[in-house]
This record gives C-alpha cells, sequence and structure tokens, in this order.
C-alpha cells in the first residue's frame, strides 16, 4: 500500500513538471503587422547582424502567429498556405533557455529541451549563433493525406515567406538557412524517422 501510494505521488509530481513546461503565449497583435504589404515586399532582407536585445513574448506570439498561426478558429485554417491543408510545419523556437515546440491551435509554446541548441543551428555560420532565438521548421509525416517528402519542403517555403514579412514589419532582421547539424538537432528534438528538419530562421534586431 506505501508503495502504491509512493508511486502515485511521484505520478503527481511529473504531471506537475510537465504542466509547468507549457507556456501560454499572449494574443497576438495582429495590428503591429500594419505595414503596407507593398512596404513588406520592397523592405524585406537577408541579415546577418544581430544585437542581443531580447525578443519579448508579445512579439515572439505576433510573429509565430504570422508564420503559421491560426487565422480562422471555427475552420482550423492557418495563416500559411499548406497543400491538402496537410498544416505539416512545426515550429521549434530555441533560445538560450531552451527549445520549445510552438502549438499553433492553443497559441503555447512546450518545452522540449534545456539545451541550448544555437551551436547545432548556426553550425559553420557562426553569425547565426548571435541572434537571440532561432525558428526551425519541421515538417512531419502526421497526414496520410500525401507524401510529406513532395509536398513537406513546399508547405516550409510557404512559412518561411510570412516569417521574413512579419519579421519586416516588426523591426526585426532575419535570414532563411538551411544549413544546421541535422544529426545533432534530429536527436536532441527527439524528432521521429518521418520528420524532415527543413529550414531555421535566426531572428533578432
Amino acid at each position: 500500500m506505501k508503495k502504491m501510494i509512493l508511486f502515485l505521488l511521484a505520478l503527481t509530481m511529473v504531471g506537475s513538471m510537465q504542466a509547468q513546461e507549457v507556456i501560454s503565449l499572449p494574443q497576438p497583435e495582429v495590428n503591429t503587422l500594419s505595414m503596407t504589404l507593398g512596404d513588406a515586399l520592397q523592405q524585406r532582407r537577408s541579415q546577418r547582424e544581430y544585437s542581443d536585445q531580447e525578443i519579448s513574448q508579445q512579439t515572439l506570439s505576433t510573429l509565430l502567429w504570422a508564420a503559421c498561426g491560426v487565422s480562422d478558429a471555427k475552420t482550423g485554417k492557418i495563416t500559411a498556405p499548406s497543400a491538402v491543408n496537410m498544416q505539416d510545419v512545426k515550429i521549434y523556437v530555441c533560445s538560450k533557455d531552451g527549445v520549445c515546440l510552438y502549438n499553433a491551435q492553443a497559441n503555447t509554446l512546450t518545452k522540449v529541451s534545456d539545451k541550448d541548441l544555437r551551436d547545432a543551428i548556426a553550425s559553420r555560420q557562426a553569425f547565426a549563433k548571435s541572434a537571440p532565438i532561432s525558428l526551425v521548421l519541421v515538417s512531419t509525416k502526421d497526414s496520410n493525406r500525401a507524401p510529406n517528402d513532395k509536398f513537406g519542403a513546399m508547405d516550409a517555403g510557404y512559412v518561411s515567406q510570412n516569417i521574413y514579412l512579419a519579421c519586416t514589419a516588426l523591426g526585426l532582421k532575419t535570414v532563411a538557412r538551411a544549413t544546421m547539424d541535422f544529426d545533432v538537432l534530429k536527436a536532441e528534438l527527439h524528432l521521429a524517422e518521418t520528420s524532415y528538419l527543413e529550414l531555421n530562421h535566426p531572428v533578432g534586431y
């Protein structure tokens, strides 16, 4: 009986620890993306120098929503196009404090690692380490409606362009990159064999 009680207490503690790892983001401030599309397209640039200024949770929430957040709660449609609406691109937010997975439907971040993986993301391009956050785009085969290897890269491209335009409107800098340490990231992010590391975006001021 005593062992059973201890076991149940341990399960409760584990459950509480896991619950604390889910971070609710502020509601995205869509009005901060009020730059005209023409201005955003004209000013969009790939930039590779970043200050160490932190990005607020509010700004991050707005950026993630623009990338692939829910734009229609009734239908579950997102801001980025997606082949046969697979919505297969997941965003991992990497910083000095670890890695979180963005949940667009719940507007939350779920902690998946306490490690700072920005070195692995930067790989041989050291400039990428200086950005306070890096967004890693991963496509998955969660849906059986279409082969992910055919559409995953295409969907990641849509999300990447949204990140570019949102960064421009928010006064942030970014660059789309395919360089990264694939083996390290796949292991540290606990990705399935059917998941693909597509792109990453260092983001900063």
